[in-house]
């Protein structure tokens, strides 16, 4: 389907950790690295060893290695419901940013898994992300309706997590348009004051043969720059604000609070919408300067 972007299959299900006389239940997870790291990149969440899968190694969170007392290059143990008990080699250690993942996590390669948990080269899921993540719940009503098997999307799972989403969305895009609304307004009204003060100025020029384009022109002119110059400001200003908030706000482990990424093409539309309200807002008063009477606007 074109509007899939990666699948990758799974082989999920309980089992016990065993070490020395402690046992723990977790949650097994059989993953084929090179096409599940595309869909959660996990090498991105190691703090300890690496996120390497070979056939003898396993990955585990940050409070299960802390509540076994083990840690990167130590043996782990593995007992499933089938009877089949497994040993590992402990290859990275990571952190999903969730105590209770990190608790119950446990990452092995799929084949592994499969032996654990006597699958004998079956699967528990197939993961899918895809291009548009707000498009999941259409993609995935139509594979289960081309492949009859059951499909469930992020969307349905997480209603009301999808709902906060939508709404913040709603709110983003309503503040944005107001805020751009208040700015052509705001630039509207200096130009309008100017063109009263200067209607004398205005007056001369025309009767000096100056054209009702060039009169357009010049105002259009003042609408834009003073817009592009606003909008070269505010990105600046907003730049200057995510590397203080990269700096400042963090985790009490000095992790970022939350990531933050510096996306150029937002910024160059910032600015090109900034710009173009600028140049929209210009239009009326510069309009109304062209159409200036020479004589009036003198005696005037």
């Amino acid at each position: 389907m074109p509007q899939v972007r990666v699948v990758t299959p799974v082989a999920a299900g309980s089992a016990l950790v065993l070490r020395g006389t402690a046992s723990k239940a977790v949650s097994v997870s059989g993953i084929e690295p090179e096409s599940y790291f595309r869909i959660v990149d996990l090498s991105e969440k190691i703090v300890r060893g690496s996120a390497r899968l070979s056939s003898s190694d396993v990955l585990i969170g940050t409070e299960l290695a802390s509540d076994l007392a083990v840690d990167v290059g130590d043996k782990l143990r593995l007992s499933a419901a089938s009877g089949a008990v497994m040993v590992f080699n402990i290859s990275g250690v990571f952190d999903l940013g969730n105590k209770g993942a990190n608790e119950r996590s446990v990452f092995l390669p799929l084949r592994g898994a499969q032996s654990l948990l006597g699958l004998s080269g079956q699967v528990t899921s197939l993961e899918v992300t895809v291009r548009d993540v707000y498009a999941a719940e259409e993609v995935a009503q139509r594979i289960a309706a081309d492949t009859g098997v059951e499909a469930d999307s992020w969307i349905k799972a997480s209603a009301q997590f999808f709902s906060a989403i939508s709404a913040q969305t709603t709110a983003n895009r309503a503040i944005r348009f107001f805020v751009g609304l208040s700015v052509a307004f705001g630039i509207a009204s200096v130009l309008v004051v100017v063109v009263v003060q200067k209607s004398r100025e205005i007056g001369i020029l025309r009767a000096m043969g100056i054209s009702q384009g060039q009169v357009m022109r010049v105002f259009l002119l003042q609408g834009g720059l003073l817009a592009c110059g606003g909008g070269l400001a505010g990105c600046a200003i907003g730049g200057l604000a995510l590397v203080a908030w990269q700096q400042f706000a963090r985790n009490a482990d000095g992790t970022p609070l939350f990531p933050l990424s510096f996306d150029p093409m937002l910024y160059l539309v910032a600015l090109l919408v900034a710009t173009v309200t600028g140049l929209l807002a210009a239009y009326a008063p510069a309009r109304r300067a062209a159409r200036l009477d020479p004589v009036v606007a003198i005696r005037g």
